[in-house]
Parts: C-alpha cells; sequence; structure tokens
C-alpha cells in the first residue's frame, strides 16, 4: 500500500451534545482535518442545532433519554464508564481523543480512563476562568461540584495535554494549577475562503453588529448604553443583535427605556451572520468578566468580522489582545467602559477613510494569521505529535514534544 492510499488516522471528537450554533467551529474544525478522519462523538444530537451533514457522527449510549439518563447517574456515582460507550468507541479503533471543554473532559474522566487513548482537551474559557468557589457550591451541578479537584487530578494523568485558544486562556490555565508543560496554544481559526467581504462599499454601511448569547458575559448592556448616547450624532446608523439566551429579556428592556434603534434577531446560523457581516460597518464584542469569573476566551466572532473586512471593537480577553491589532483592524477598550465604546463607535462610523483603511487591515491579519487552514496545520501536529508520544505511553518522548512545541 503507498503512503498516498494509506488510511488516515481517527480521532474521536467529542462533545456531549451535537452541536449548539454557538460551536460552529468544533464542526468547522472537524471538516477540515486533512491527514486525520474526524468522528464526531457525542450523548445526543440537538434537535435544533447545527447542521452535521457530511460529517462522520456516532451517538453513545441507550437512545431512549429516560434510560440513558437512568443509566449515566448509576455510572457516575460508581465512578465508572458507560459499558455500551465504551464498546462503541473501542470499535472504532481510533489513535487519539480530542475533547472539547474541559468540564466535558472530567464529565467523562472515567471513560478517558478505560479508553486509554492519548487527550487532548481544547480549553476554549468559562472551563477555566469560573471561579473554584462557584462549581464547589454547585453553580454548574451536581455533577461538577467537584470540578476545580478533578480537573487538576485529570491534568496530571500522563495521556492527557491541553490545548488553549489563546495565550490568555493558557495563562488562565497555569493560574488554575494545570501545569505549564501540559498546555500548548492552538488557534480556532476560521474559514477566510467562506468569510469574505461583501460588495456593499464601506462608505454605505451604516450598520453595527453585535453577535452572541445573552449571556453576563458578553457584555451586550454596555454597547446599548453606548449606542443610545451616540445614535442622534449617527442618525443613519442601526444596531442589530443577534442570539438569544437568559437576559433576552432584561436586555430588550434597556433598549425600549432608552429609545435604542436596535433589532433583536435571535440566534442565526452561520450563513446568516456571514450575510450581515456583509453589510455591517462595525462589529461590536464588549465582552465582561462576569460574577462567576466567567470571561471570553478569544471570540470566533471577532476573526469571522474581520475575515470579511469588518472593524472590530472589543474588550475580550484574548481578543483584544491577541485577535485584533488595537488601531489598525479595530480598537481594544477596557471592560464595562461605556466612554470608550461610545468613542470607537463614532470614530468608525462617522470617518468613512478610517473604516475603510481598518476593514483592509483586518482582513489581511486573519488570512495571514488566523485562517482555518493553517490553525488546522497546527491542530494536526499536535494530534501527530501525542499520538505518537502518549500511544506507546513514552513520558520522555511525551515531555521532549511538549518542549519543541512551546
Amino acid at each position: 500500500m503507498t503512503p498516498q492510499s494509506a488510511p488516515r488516522k481517527k480521532v474521536l471528537v467529542y462533545k456531549s451534545q451535537l452541536l449548539p450554533y454557538s460551536e460552529t467551529f468544533i464542526r468547522e474544525q472537524t471538516r477540515c482535518l486533512e491527514s486525520w478522519r474526524g468522528i464526531l462523538v457525542g450523548d445526543q444530537v440537538m434537535e435544533k442545532g447545527l447542521s452535521l451533514d457530511g460529517l462522520d457522527v456516532r451517538v453513545l449510549g441507550k437512545k431512549n433519554r429516560v434510560v440513558r439518563k437512568l443509566v449515566n447517574t448509576v455510572n457516575e456515582l460508581l465512578d465508572r464508564p458507560s459499558r455500551s460507550a465504551l464498546s462503541q468507541l473501542r470499535k472504532e479503533d481510533a489513535q487519539l481523543l480530542h475533547i472539547h471543554f474541559a468540564t466535558e473532559a472530567v464529565r467523562i474522566w472515567p471513560l478517558i480512563r478505560a479508553l486509554q487513548l492519548p487527550t487532548l482537551v481544547t480549553l476554549h474559557g468559562f472551563d477555566i476562568n469560573v471561579y473554584r468557589e462557584y462549581w464547589e457550591a454547585g453553580g454548574g451541578g451536581r455533577q461538577l461540584k467537584r470540578y476545580p479537584e478533578r480537573l487538576l487530578e485529570l491534568a496530571n494523568y500522563e495521556k492527557i495535554h491541553f490545548l488553549a485558544v489563546s495565550e490568555a486562556i493558557k495563562k488562565s490555565a497555569i493560574e488554575y494549577g494545570i501545569p505549564e508543560h501540559k498546555i500548548s496554544v492552538s488557534y480556532i481559526g476560521i474559514d477566510t475562503d467562506q468569510f469574505v467581504p461583501g460588495p456593499i462599499p464601506m462608505a454605505e454601511r451604516k450598520q453595527v453588529l453585535f453577535v452572541g448569547r445573552m449571556v453576563e458575559k458578553k457584555g451586550c448592556e454596555y454597547l446599548l448604553n453606548a449606542f443610545a448616547d451616540i445614535q442622534d450624532a449617527c442618525p443613519e446608523s442601526e444596531l442589530l443583535i443577534v442570539g438569544n439566551g437568559p437576559l433576552e429579556a432584561s436586555l430588550k428592556a434597556i433598549a425600549e427605556a432608552r429609545g435604542v434603534r436596535a433589532r433583536f434577531l435571535g440566534a442565526l446560523p452561520s450563513e446568516q451572520i456571514r450575510s450581515l457581516l456583509g453589510s455591517a460597518r462595525v462589529l461590536c464584542m464588549p465582552s465582561i468578566t462576569a460574577e462567576n469569573g466567567d470571561a471570553e476566551g478569544l471570540g470566533i466572532v471577532l476573526l469571522e468580522a474581520q475575515s470579511s473586512g469588518v472593524p472590530v471593537i472589543t474588550s475580550a480577553r484574548g481578543g483584544a489582545l491577541e485577535g485584533i491589532q488595537h488601531g489598525k483592524t479595530g480598537f481594544a477598550h477596557e471592560e464595562k467602559d461605556v466612554e470608550a465604546i461610545k468613542g470607537y463607535l463614532k470614530e468608525i462610523l462617522l470617518n468613512d477613510e478610517l473604516a475603510i483603511a481598518f476593514g483592509i487591515a483586518a482582513r489581511e491579519h486573519c488570512v495571514n494569521n488566523m485562517n482555518i487552514k493553517s490553525c488546522m496545520r497546527v491542530l494536526e501536529g499536535y494530534y501527530d505529535t501525542y499520538s505518537r508520544a502518549f500511544g506507546r505511553s513514552s513520558a520522555a518522548e511525551a515531555s521532549l514534544v511538549t518542549s519543541a512545541s512551546r
């Protein structure tokens, strides 16, 4: 058999719920694998989730929801894996397990131990930023009350390595107690061939766009208050808000009370978000650190906007430091700084030359640094490295390749 016809190695890509609209990045990463064959694995396919057409998908365990919940509860109490799930996954004869979110890894820790596969765990944000006290008080549910303790236990497992979506997340993970040599940075990246500048000239665009779940850490209320104060100075402008969540009613109430020229569009698929970016003047992502410590990791929508030639304004931890170039592709500001948001919105909305220059630079930044093809080469490099090192249970080799990848 020639190298060209050799079968690709298999990686099991795990996420319990397959897949909410907010997790397009998992689908796209799995689709874009070249030297590896990705098999998307979960406990349930969401009825109103992302389309998984064209992907290899495996649903674990019992199909009956009630029976599955009962079996999972018993297995959790006994700290053992689901026998049916273990049997299913062993039959795949995969070389690697890739889990998105450390909360998911902790939840299936018995299954990880039983599979004995080299395992990569991607840290996205809330799974490493949320305060320990939140978990220990049961904020994440009964199953995750011991999350901080179990995460560090998992971090000491030889065959596990962590991938942080930004340097900011890596820093948080180290502060949490995960050894630095166990963490590498792997940017998610976006498809710069799909997210391209739209046909509407920048000078004709008047829309301010927000895309994100309506939760505390997204900081949408600060954008609403900022826009309310500048909309008279920018009379043709309009605020479009994409997303849903528990704060939707309160955010709509703020918009109504302040007379904001805003439209709430609900959750939209990626295709419609691309269309909106094609007519947006600027994307604003005023993220904050939530009361429980949750904070933005990087913010994929920041990259999607810039790839589409749209300037951005953000306070996201990773985004402000790594995802944009302040004063060149957009503006970075401190959390909750309404005055800064107001000033930056007016600069971009009222200065065509600035908006055009930012848009051109934003597109160039993403194509050169954040396109999914180059990011996937890095990810598949980690797949190769850790499947070889941990597949042979070689702690010495694992240490060497970790040092080399930093």
